[in-house]
């Protein structure tokens, strides 16, 4: 279980402090898929950012499981079972995909084991096993790649944040059904995702509404959604699907 109790973070602009998460109380159970949406600028990356140990809050506490991870680094925090996907992967020259799928996963997987986490997220392993985490894949063949990591680590919460940016429709398509794989695959594990796509919206379990720094709904899908159906949030995410990314 996931408690944010009273979290706020600011930063200096000009001299001042400008808040940009403020005062956000928040409780996610185990094995529930998460949706945070908002308007752009509203503090979600943030907030994701916090959580994982990117950036630092000026007051409040984070806690996983009971444990209290506030003051922990990136590193431990990855220790307790924490993985963050970023809105555009990183890429590593020089290190195959099975290395990296070897690193996330903290053993010597064989290439029957990286072959299957590959599979998972509907990439034809033979094809991917000894390629190069570089520019020649496409980001939704990165975007992939990366969630197969998060996959072979098996930590109990996964944090995504915009994991649609820059990827194609064909490839959000993909990155639907593999979201839908991991929501029912494991109900022991949380997924906490950043997003304002409607077809990511509808898979949730509960969405939370982010605007302003502050928290202004929360709760089932069913009754969230319906809310955001026609405001300026929600024609703001049928465009960007339109386009086909962020």
């Amino acid at each position: 279980m996931l408690e944010i109790k009273n979290l706020s973070f600011a930063v200096p602009v000009e001299a001042v402090e400008k808040e940009i998460i403020h005062d956000i109380s928040l409780t996610v159970n185990k094995g529930k898929f998460v949706v945070i949406t908002g308007p752009n600028g509203g503090g979600k990356s943030t907030l994701a950012k916090l959580i994982a140990g990117i950036e630092r809050p000026t007051a409040g506490r984070i806690l996983l499981s009971g444990e209290d991870m506030t003051d922990k680094s990136i590193t431990e925090r990855a220790h307790m079972g924490v993985s963050y996907a970023f809105q555009q992967p990183v890429k590593f020259k020089g290190i195959r995909v099975i290395d990296l799928l070897r690193i996330a996963s903290g053993r010597k997987l064989s290439v029957g084991d990286a072959c299957a986490y590959l599979s998972e997220v509907g990439l034809c392993a033979r094809d991917y096993i000894d390629r190069e985490v570089n520019g020649s894949l496409s980001g939704g063949e990165l975007k992939r790649i990366e969630i197969a990591t998060v996959l072979a680590r098996g930590t109990v919460l996964s944090v995504f944040d915009e994991p649609e940016a820059g990827i194609d429709l064909w490839s959000f398509k993909s990155l639907i059904e593999v979201f839908e794989r991991m929501r029912t695959a494991n109900r022991d594990r949380t997924i906490l995702v950043i997003s304002h796509q409607e077809r990511i919206l509808n898979i949730a379990d509960e969405i939370i509404v982010l605007s302003g720094g502050k928290i202004i709904n929360h709760g089932p899908r069913e009754d969230v959604l319906p809310t955001l159906l026609g405001t300026s949030a929600a024609v703001n995410a049928c465009a960007q699907l339109t386009k086909g990314g962020n």
